[in-house]
Parts: structure tokens; C-alpha cells; sequence
């Protein structure tokens, strides 16, 4: 099963300094059956104007993954955690006990950021944070974990819970696959570029949820930056 959810469809707010679209209910949007999809309970899709960002706000027991697509985002937080993330890099903030963090765009220009949410196998563990560096030649023509709770994916930053968080880039005409367990859920999102996978279109920044499906067979209809996790219920 592969549901197609086009951006178009999305729900969002733009609040000037931020233009944000939801693929999940978040904030003001709410849709009943649009509450999460296996762990995964938020991806945002997040454009943050030049010198301006989120002030500091706490989070509690949640795993908070930032795949940046364009700019950099600059970190800070209560344990006092600093630094800056720059495109196709990713940062993990482990909430846990409870944490209070800002991300502010400081750079020249807009900042483009996909923002995930999982929730966590435990609660209460103590915060952390984390970013590193994913060169996107390392990832070119196959499906890499950025971010994963399986010690197997060891050069992955480190998520406290039953999934992943993976990345691909793939030239016109390539194809990849990835192979998906009995009862775990994907989502899979073009952060350009457009797909066929298993028979489906998708076009840069469409989700999509996919369920029962054994082997996804993607091909790139052009060059694409493709971000995709894999959890569990």
C-alpha cells in the first residue's frame, strides 16, 4: 500500500518569518487521520526567512530529527549544546527528561529544513544532542542511514528508538531499492526531484505513507534528494 499525499494537500501556515507545511497534524492543522504513521508523528516541512528562527522552547520525550536541504540552521540549548548544521547534514535532538532549545537561520538567505518527529521507545532518559556531516556522494545511488536506533547502522547519529532515518540521492534514470519488514511503516518524501516508486509518482516534497510493501522499487524520473524512515508501530 502506497498513499500519494501531494504538497498541495498539505496542511501549513505561514507566519512570515516561517512557512511551514505539515505532513502530519501539527500545531493550528488538524486532521483526524493525519496523526502519524507508525513512530513517525511529525514531518515539517519548514522554510525559515533570513536572521530570524525559533526562540527557545522546551520538548520532552521525543526524538527531533533536522535534515537540512538549503542554508544552515544554528543550534543552541540548555545543556549547552552550539552548532550549525548546513545542507544535506542532519542534527538529533533526544529530548528525553526535558530540554529547551532555538534554531535560528543565520544565514544571508532563506533556510529550507525537513523537521521529524519519532517517539521514543523510553521516556525520562537523559536529553542529548547531535549533528554530523552526511557528504551527499556517500549516498549517491543507494538508500544511507542518517539517524537510527539499530546499532548495526553504527556511523548513523544515534535515535532512542525502532527506526531509521535514511537518505538517497540518485541521478535521472537510477534506480535503487530498499527492502521493508512485515509490519514496519515508511515514509518517504523527495526533498527535489521526482520518483516512481512501486508504480507511484512522486513529485519534490509530496509524501508517501506505504505499508505491506516488501521491496520498494524507486527510479529516479530526475535527479532526485530523496529522505525516507522506516519505523515501527
Amino acid at each position: 500500500m502506497i498513499e500519494h499525499r501531494p504538497f498541495e494537500s498539505l496542511g501549513g501556515a505561514d507566519h512570515g518569518w516561517l512557512k511551514a507545511k505539515h505532513h502530519f497534524s501539527f500545531a493550528s492543522y488538524n486532521d483526524p487521520k493525519r496523526m502519524g504513521w507508525g513512530a513517525l508523528r511529525v514531518w515539517n516541512d519548514d522554510i525559515i526567512a533570513s536572521q530570524t528562527g525559533f526562540p527557545p522552547h522546551p520538548h520532552a520525550d521525543m526524538e527531533i530529527i533536522t535534515y537540512v536541504r538549503e542554508g544552515a540552521i544554528t543550534h543552541r540549548d540548555s545543556l549547552g549544546n552550539e552548532g550549525r548544521t548546513v545542507a544535506g547534514d542532519v542534527q538529533v535532538m533526544s529530548a528525553g527528561s526535558g530540554i529547551t532549545h532555538a534554531e535560528y537561520n543565520l544565514e544571508p538567505g532563506d533556510t529550507r529544513i525537513f523537521q521529524i518527529w519519532i517517539i521514543p521507545d523510553g521516556r525520562g532518559l537523559p536529553p542529548s544532542w547531535g549533528t554530523k556531516p552526511f557528504p551527499a556522494g556517500e549516498r549517491s545511488g543507494r538508500f544511507v542511514p542518517l539517524a537510527s536506533g539499530f546499532k548495526e547502522d553504527g556511523e548513523a547519529l544515534p535515535l532512542r528508538t525502532d527506526a531509521r532515518v535514511l537518505g538517497a540521492t540518485l541521478k535521472a534514470g537510477e534506480t535503487t531499492s530498499y527492502s521493508l519488514a512485515k509490519d514496519r511503516y515508511a515514509y518517504l518524501v523527495p526533498a527535489k526531484g521526482s520518483v516512481d516508486i512501486n508504480g507511484t509518482r512522486l513529485n519534490a516534497r509530496d509524501g508517501a505513507a506505504i505499508r505491506d510493501e516488501a521491496v520498494l522499487e524507486v527510479k529516479a524520473l530526475e535527479d532526485t534528494e530523496l529522505v525516507l524512515v522506516d519505523s515501527s508501530r
